[in-house]
């Protein structure tokens, strides 16, 4: 259900020192009206009824976290300034140019699983609005803007910021429990967290491991600059300085109008030894760069760092198990026990790509799947990167790793059936290869393939079939940087008998074929005898995702012999079953 902002101007001086000083915004600030939103629709969900929050006024409008603490914040008409407090729902006002509004641009959708606020680009000459909110510190956290900045103080349970010319700051408490990365293509990444341990790339990036990193942080801007500080140690002033610059940052105060994005700047110099182009499973030499390695049955390794990712589920009720730490994991290698060097939670987030077949007798169908994709969207964390490709004869990306759940609902909507056969094999490495280039730099990784497996090399399929092989594609899975889980949709109630047909057992081998590769993959398999219990399965893959943890570690063993090491990792609380990876080879 949308609930649209309704508002009260009120005229006053703007105090933007109160608990966050933004100087970049102070200018704007100064000059703006503060509008506090104010909830006038009454809502019913399961039968109960929100009340007005009017009497809230002066603390902005109070919103109920789901569950699970997605939370949303997409504004592309303004900023956002966002921080921790010790509640337990979230507070969000408005802050607009001068100009009466007859209704505010702002939407607020809630669901069980996911809390948005939203304020799409409105028309030229519209007015800005510049979103504030204070949040738990349960919150997993996905802000969203175009050219303005984006705030934030304190460390919610995850975060994810994405700009596309916007700056980013991020202040952190002095002892953060983070696993950290910035990027920003044509912009500046800068840091002065005295607790970072900091490993450099040969992109304008920043990667750290704060204390045990626990907690996800992701930040990702085309063209703006990021800066990460210390909450306790400086003030808020912008810092732009290139890593690895020996040079003083310079403090630079910017005002991007609606539309504008600055002239790309030079890419800062990086320290560091250049990135390991070798394939996976094969380590890189020795140096300072971070490990990236993900699920899968076979693991790569890179600069002698080991990263497993396994999730986690209590044997006797088959729930997840989510609030583990480091300490409660035993790992080792050939029995040989093992130090773990980095942690990542359940909280870290993933890159998700749907792979879904519209060939064969799915065609009838469409509506149905394109649904249930949409559903998975809804499911999916907020800050997950979602991308979705669908094939039969060749590929379509639909979209590409993406925050942007509405413009993804938006594309998935328009999915139009390709044509031709059905290349299952080949469509899937396209997924590995081609979807996941842009996201190497990430541990955590999956592919969710709907498919009935029937790849048109299988006895009596009609067409011209893949033409990488099924055992090239189990290598392939093995090796593959992420985690495969397979749906297998039984088409078979949809197909013609003949004998010139499809044979009974043609789809037993497509279907033993599509839980192999979940197997060899580290994912799950999962059956859907119907198309309509589609949407269930995706649900059930989200709340698997939501189990996985990353642990890393250096191997004892230093010898590369291309030898195949088993790795097993046990978990020190009763009941409690980890599942991951079986080993790598050590090249």
């Amino acid at each position: 259900m949308d609930i649209y902002f309704a508002h009260k101007s009120l005229r006053k001086q703007t105090n933007v020192t109160q608990s966050i000083n933004i100087t970049y915004l102070r200018d704007f600030l100064e000059k703006s009206v503060r509008v506090f939103v104010i909830l006038c629709l009454a809502l019913f969900a399961n039968g109960a009824t929100f009340s007005s929050a009017s009497s809230q006024l002066d603390e902005g409008l109070h919103l109920e976290l789901p569950a699970n603490g997605n939370l949303r914040i997409e504004n592309l008409r303004g900023g956002v300034i966002a921080q921790l407090w010790n509640e337990d729902y979230v507070s969000v006002s408005a802050i607009f140019d001068s100009g009466k509004q007859s209704r505010s641009p702002a939407v607020v959708q809630r669901t069980d699983s996911l809390l948005s606020v939203r304020a799409a680009r409105g028309p030229v000459n519209s007015p800005r609005i510049n979103v504030e909110l204070h949040v738990p510190a349960r919150a997993h956290v996905a802000i969203i803007t175009g050219e303005s900045s984006v705030a934030v103080r304190g460390l919610p349970a995850a975060l994810l910021v994405q700009t596309i010319s916007g700056e980013i700051r991020v202040e952190l408490p002095a002892t953060p429990g983070a696993s950290l990365i910035a990027e920003s293509r044509t912009g500046t990444v800068s840091s002065s967290l005295s607790s970072a341990v900091v490993n450099q790339t040969s992109r304008p990036q920043l990667q750290a491991r704060l204390g045990n990193g626990s907690k996800g942080v992701r930040l990702y801007s085309q063209a703006g600059n990021i800066t990460l500080a210390n909450a306790a140690a400086e003030s808020l002033g912008i810092a732009t300085t290139a890593l690895g610059s020996s040079s003083a940052p310079t403090v630079r105060h910017e005002t991007l109008e609606p539309g504008a994005v600055p002239t790309p700047k030079q890419k800062p110099e990086l320290t560091g030894p250049p990135k390991n182009s070798s394939g996976a499973g094969t380590p890189a030499p020795v140096s300072n760069e971070p490990e990236e390695i993900s699920e899968g049955d076979v693991i790569r390794v890179d600069t002698e760092l080991v990263s497993v990712n396994v999730s986690v589920i209590d044997r006797g009720t088959n729930r997840a198990v989510n609030d583990l730490a480091k300490e409660d994991f035993r790992l080792s290698e050939d029995n040989a026990p093992q130090q773990i060097a980095h942690f990542d939670s359940v909280s870290a987030p993933f890159n998700l790509v749907l792979l879904i077949d519209l060939s064969g007798s799915t065609t009838r169908v469409v509506e149905l799947i394109k649904s249930a994709a949409l559903h998975f969207v809804e499911a999916a964390r907020p800050f997950d990167r979602i991308g979705v490709i669908t094939f039969a004869g060749s590929q379509v990306v639909v979209s590409p790793l993406t925050t942007d759940h509405n413009t993804l609902r938006q594309r998935i909507s328009a999915i139009e059936k390709p044509e031709g056969s059905t290349k299952l094999y080949d469509s899937l490495t396209f997924a590995m290869d081609e979807v996941f280039r842009e996201a190497k730099d990430s541990r955590r990784n999956a592919i969710v393939v709907m498919s009935d497996g029937l790849d048109s090399v299988l006895p009596n399929v009609t067409g011209e079939g893949s033409k990488l092989s099924y055992d090239e594609l189990v290598k392939r899975a093995k090796e593959f940087d992420g985690v495969i889980y397979s749906i297998w949709v039984d088409t078979q109630s949809y197909e013609p008998l003949s004998p010139l047909d499809i044979q009974q057992e043609t789809f037993d081998l497509a279907h033993d074929r599509m839980r192999d590769l979940a197997d060899h993959g580290g994912g799950v398999f999962y059956e859907c005898e119907e198309l309509k219990d589609l949407a269930g399965a995706y649900d059930r893959v989200v709340a698997d995702l939501g189990t996985v943890y990353t642990l890393s570690y250096r191997p004892t063993n230093k010898v590369r012999d291309g030898s195949w090491r088993t790795v097993r990792v046990n978990v020190i609380r009763a009941n409690a079953v980890a599942r991951g990876k079986r080993g790598y080879y050590a090249k």
